[in-house]
């Protein structure tokens, strides 16, 4: 059921790869909920997945941009105002890879020049995107930008690695932007750390299947889902939201305030 929360919403959505990612899913919602959006990925992310799929069914015009590229970006932000007939409502960062998981380094063994670009590709880039849209004056006031993380932010994880500190500086980006942006344009900032989610680029984790058990059984109401996930973000675009900013918001079925669980217990003692 549709209710009208975008109605006349403007913005941008990153990442929608193919059906099972949370940003293609938050498109849909999104057009469900009245907004219009651009969508962008990578050039090499637009060749591997099917975005042109979803623009069709969104009416929405993709536009190429590398994330850590300021150019990109600022064409990205300066053509999606044009397109879309005005200033932007909302944002979607849902933009993450590192090298040494692809490619299997362990934490010991981490290639200095790929951390780097996790870095880049997987944290600064939502400063850069935060920084050109603000200095763009592309968005409008009350405006909500929102990225994704993870609990490795704050947790140790085995083989999440690199990304667990690329984690952790997108969510302080949150904040610092966010007391900026919100002081100055009343722009919200704030980033959904959502449970492990079976996207193809979660699937790509090492022991991610384990990950993905373990949450459920500690988790009291379950994994949340991507479905789940997009339509936490689309109450995060609307005005119900308008408030809430700087926040690192847990999206995880209980799972990040839960010591232990009795389906946990049960499953242990066997």
């Amino acid at each position: 059921m549709a209710y009208n929360l975008l109605n006349g919403k403007r913005g941008i959505i990153f990442g929608a790869l193919d059906e099972n990612s949370i940003a293609w899913k938050t498109a849909l919602k999104v057009k469900e909920e009245g907004g219009s959006f651009t969508l962008t990925n990578a050039p090499i992310a637009m060749r591997m997945g099917k975005i042109n799929e979803l623009a069709k069914a969104c009416g929405a015009e993709v536009i190429a941009a590398d994330a850590t590229s300021e150019a990109d970006l600022t064409q990205l932000f300066s053509k999606s105002v044009d397109v879309l007939g005005g200033k932007l409502d909302f944002v979607l960062h849902s933009i993450g890879m590192s090298p040494n998981i692809r490619k299997g380094k362990e934490y010991g063994d981490m290639n200095y020049e790929w951390f780097l670009k996790t870095l880049d590709i997987s944290a600064l880039s939502f400063h850069k995107v935060l920084q050109i849209s603000e200095k763009l004056d592309a968005m409008n006031e009350w405006g909500s930008i929102v990225a994704l993380s993870y609990i490795a932010a704050q947790r140790a994880y085995p083989d999440y690695t690199d990304m667990a500190q690329a984690k952790a500086m997108l969510e302080s980006i949150a904040r610092s932007y966010g007391q900026r942006y919100g002081t100055q344009k009343k722009v919200r900032v704030n980033t959904i750390s959502q449970s492990p989610t079976k996207t193809t680029a979660g699937a790509g984790i090492s022991g991610f299947d384990v990950f993905f058990d373990f949450a459920d059984l500690m988790s009291p109401l379950g994994n949340a889902s991507a479905e789940d996930c997009a339509n936490y973000i689309t109450v995060m675009f609307s005005d119900y939201t308008r408030m809430v900013t700087m926040q690192n918001l847990m999206h995880d079925g209980g799972f990040s305030t839960s010591g232990i669980t009795q389906p946990l217990i049960e499953r242990l003692s066997k």
